[in-house]
Formats: structure tokens, C-alpha cells, sequence
């Protein structure tokens, strides 16, 4: 190996270290019970028809909520709602009621929706896969609320020090 070169899974994480990906809130509700956490494992997967794939990770309050849930809501968050990222990124629903600290409504599906997201979408989740430590969850777009322009959204690089409310 040259000077550069290391195993698949060095290389792996040195790129991906380098990246700086969108973070979303995602939120949901079922039999009652509402969660959201801070993602960053997102991605549109198709364009016709439309899908956006959200991995959870298992050990997260989200998922055990989302294993019952029919929809999942993925919020765009403006870099100047940081604490709001923070909150659903650095505490856990297992201890904290993170919609009582914050300004939400129901929306689509009873889905709680954060009023500080100017972007968002609610979709109705068609599939569920294992993606290692993470689960995939397929989402069919189903009703949300777009502006003409988002301005400076929140990224990993705004979030990367926020000690996460559960281990990956």
C-alpha cells in the first residue's frame, strides 16, 4: 500500500468524515406515543414514483416508536434553530419529553410537526430493512409544506460536537 492507501474501512471513514451532510428531525407517533430524533443517514432514493429513505438506529426511542408507526415527518431545520437540532439530537426520548420543550403541531397522520421547520414533509413509510446498526424506512412523500428558499440549513459540521442521547 502506498503512503495514501489503508483498508476499505479506513478509507471508508476518513471520506465520510469529510463530508457534510444535511441533518433532518425526524418525528413520528403511534399508538400514542410521539418521537423525534436528529438524522443525518437520509437520502432520495427514486424520482418516479417519489421516495426518500430515513435510517434509524436501534438503539434510538425513534425507532421503537417507528416500528408501529404508519408515517414518519422529516423536518429541514435553518442553521439559526441549532438548539432545536440540539434537542433532538442530544437528549433521548427514553428520559425526555422533547415536545414539551419545543413549538409543534399535529400534522398529517397525527405526526407531530415542528413549527421553527420551514421545510418538511410527511411520508407514509412503504418498506423497512436492516441497514447494519441502523434500520432503513422507505417513505412514500404524502403531504408537507416547501418555501421558495431554505437559506443556510443545519449540517453535520453545526452538530458534530452535540453529544448524541443514545450510542449509534
Amino acid at each position: 500500500m502506498s503512503d495514501h492507501e489503508s483498508d476499505g474501512a479506513d478509507a471508508f471513514d476518513n471520506i465520510v468524515s469529510m463530508l457534510d451532510y444535511p441533518m433532518f428531525v425526524v418525528t413520528t407517533v403511534a399508538d400514542g406515543h410521539r418521537a423525534g430524533c436528529l438524522v443525518g443517514f437520509t437520502s432520495q432514493t427514486s424520482i418516479h414514483p417519489p421516495r426518500f429513505l430515513v435510517g434509524l438506529s436501534k438503539k434510538n426511542h425513534t425507532f421503537a416508536v417507528a416500528q408501529d408507526a404508519e408515517h414518519l415527518a422529516v423536518h429541514l431545520l435553518p442553521r439559526s434553530e441549532l438548539v432545536l437540532a440540539e434537542l433532538f439530537g442530544g437528549t433521548t426520548g427514553h428520559d425526555t419529553d422533547k415536545f414539551a420543550e419545543c413549538a409543534w403541531h399535529d400534522g398529517p397522520g397525527g405526526v407531530p410537526i415542528l413549527d421553527a421547520a420551514p421545510a418538511w414533509f410527511v411520508g407514509r413509510i412503504v418498506d423497512r430493512f436492516a441497514l447494519g446498526d441502523h434500520v432503513g424506512h422507505l417513505l412514500e412523500p404524502a403531504a408537507g409544506s416547501a418555501p421558495d428558499g431554505l437559506g443556510e440549513l443545519i449540517t453535520f459540521a453545526d452538530v458534530r460536537d452535540v453529544e448524541p442521547g443514545h450510542e449509534a
